[in-house]
Order: C-alpha cells, then sequence, then structure tokens
C-alpha cells in the first residue's frame, strides 16, 4: 500500500475520534451542552494551532478565505451541533449508523462534482462491506430501528457536511499547509457556532470546569481529538486524497464499540468482533485502488 505512514495516520485519527463518543457522554452527564463543548475545545485547539501554525493571519486570497469560513462552517459547527443535538432527539445507534454513511456519501459528490472521478467496483464493494459492518458493531446484536424523522434527518446533515468538508478541504490543501488550514477551520468554526448562543445561551457554570472529570475530558477533546486529530485529518487528505481518507471512517464505530466496552461497561458481542472484522476487510478493499483524480 502506497503512503502507508499516512494511511496509519488517518487510522489513528479515526480511532480517537471513535473514543471521543465516550468523554462527550460523560461531559453531557456532567451538564454541559453540545455548543458549549464544541466551543470550548475548538477554542483550546485554536490558540494551541498558534504555536505551530504560520504568523500570517489571512490566505493569499478572498476566496480562498471564504473557502476556509466554508470549511469552519461545515467541519465545525455544521457537524457537531448537528450529530449531537441529534443524538438527544433520536437513538444514538440511529445516529452512528446514518454519520458513517460520509464516507459514502463523499465518494457518491466525488462522482458528481469532481472532474475525472468515477467509481470502480472495488470501491463499490468495499464500501457495501464496510456499511454492512458498521451496521453490525453499532446494533451489536440488539436490532431495534425506530425512526425520528427529525434527529434521523440532523444525522444525515452532520454525515453530508463532513462529506463535503472533505472534498472542499481537498482544493485549498495543495497551496496551504496542514497547520494553516486546521487553524482556519478551528477560526470560522469559533465564529459560525457563537450565533447560536443568541437563541441558546450559556447555561454551565464556569466553576464546574474545574471538575477533574470535566477538565481531563475537555482536555483530551480539546488537545488530541481537535488539535492533533484535525491537523493529522489534513496531512491525511492532502497526501491520500478525499475518498481514500474518508473511507476510514467506517472504522470508527469499532473503536467506539472497544471504548464502551472499557470505560462504560458495556457488552462487546460476537456481532460487533463480526461486524468489526467485515469493516476492515471492507475498508482494505474500498482502497485498493481508489480512484481518487486530485491524488
Amino acid at each position: 500500500m502506497r503512503h502507508i505512514g499516512y494511511h496509519l495516520l488517518a487510522i489513528t485519527t479515526i480511532a480517537i475520534w471513535g473514543v471521543t463518543f465516550v468523554n462527550t457522554k460523560v461531559l453531557l452527564q456532567h451538564g454541559l451542552q453540545p455548543m458549549e463543548i464544541f466551543l470550548l475545545r475548538f477554542i483550546v485547539a485554536y490558540l494551541c494551532i498558534w504555536t505551530i501554525s504560520p504568523r500570517k493571519v489571512l490566505s493569499l486570497s478572498w476566496r480562498d478565505e471564504g473557502t476556509f469560513f466554508i470549511l469552519g462552517l461545515l467541519g465545525g459547527t455544521v457537524y457537531f451541533v448537528a450529530e449531537n443535538t441529534a443524538i438527544g432527539l433520536s437513538y444514538v445507534n440511529n445516529v452512528a449508523f446514518i454519520v458513517c454513511t460520509a464516507p459514502l456519501l463523499t465518494m457518491l459528490l466525488a462522482i458528481l462534482f469532481v472532474k475525472g472521478m468515477k467509481a470502480t467496483v472495488l470501491l463499490v464493494l468495499g464500501s457495501a462491506m464496510a456499511l454492512a459492518g458498521v451496521g453490525m458493531v453499532i446494533y451489536n446484536g440488539h436490532f431495534v430501528l425506530q425512526l425520528n424523522p427529525l434527529g434521523d434527518a440532523l444525522a444525515l446533515a452532520a454525515a453530508l457536511s463532513w462529506a463535503f468538508y472533505s472534498l472542499v478541504i481537498k482544493k485549498v490543501s495543495s497551496r496551504y499547509s496542514a497547520a494553516f488550514i486546521t487553524r482556519k477551520v478551528f477560526f470560522y468554526g469559533i465564529v459560525t457556532v457563537l450565533p447560536l448562543f443568541l437563541f441558546k445561551p450559556w447555561q454551565f457554570p464556569l466553576r464546574g470546569l474545574l471538575q477533574p472529570t470535566v477538565f481531563f475530558n475537555l482536555l483530551f477533546l480539546s488537545l488530541v481529538a481537535s488539535f492533533l486529530c484535525f491537523l493529522w485529518w489534513s496531512v491525511a487528505v492532502k497526501k491520500l486524497g478525499a475518498i481514500s481518507t474518508s473511507n476510514y471512517i467506517y472504522l470508527n464505530p469499532v473503536t467506539t464499540v472497544l471504548a464502551s466496552a472499557l470505560f462504560l461497561d458495556e457488552p462487546m458481542t460476537f456481532m460487533a468482533y463480526a461486524g468489526s472484522a467485515l469493516i476492515l476487510l471492507g475498508v482494505f478493499v474500498a482502497n485498493h485502488q481508489t480512484p481518487d483524480p486530485d491524488q
């Protein structure tokens, strides 16, 4: 496999993002709201990224600056607010399954909008196998599908926003460093979420942030899941292309289920093990000679 180091970087990123479900759940249980968690983790990550990013403030053109605004909106505010709100309205299993359709949506959008992009048999087969494995892992042997139109629509909006994010970020990755792109995403993520507090004001007491459980879970989400992982994701997309990198999102529920079993005492069934194996096989097949004209 070409660029094995960058593939491992994408896998590591997704593995960490899979664990963040547990961190977020703990913070929600302690009284933080989804928008509050998102704003705090992005502010800390934004301050951290300045230590390694270029010191210039603006991009090369106002058009590129607008592109970064879109990236912050899609990969930050829309994705996180839609996903976390959906969890409050619909079943977690439903939301997790729908969000994991992001790679499939990325592939479909690329076929529609990216010149020269065509789906291969291996890409379609691998995606189908991975998606089936996602379903097996998420439902973990207890398949109960109950629809909530608004919640499931928000989950689909989150998946669609990440699919667009993955394609758009590739357009600027050739002209800017991963650190600069990531810094811009954090900044515009913060900018675009602030107006939402006009409709739902901040409620969590600031002294509550000093609670060890709250502090360390936020620290992990900020420094590792946001600062490092968004940086790594930008690097992976730049080197591997949007399609190949997005396919690793299918691995997200594997680490989520493992983390839930370790830290939340939730059972890991044979169905989950079988689904994990199917996901791994599907991702391998889908990424075998995956076409990406921009790579």
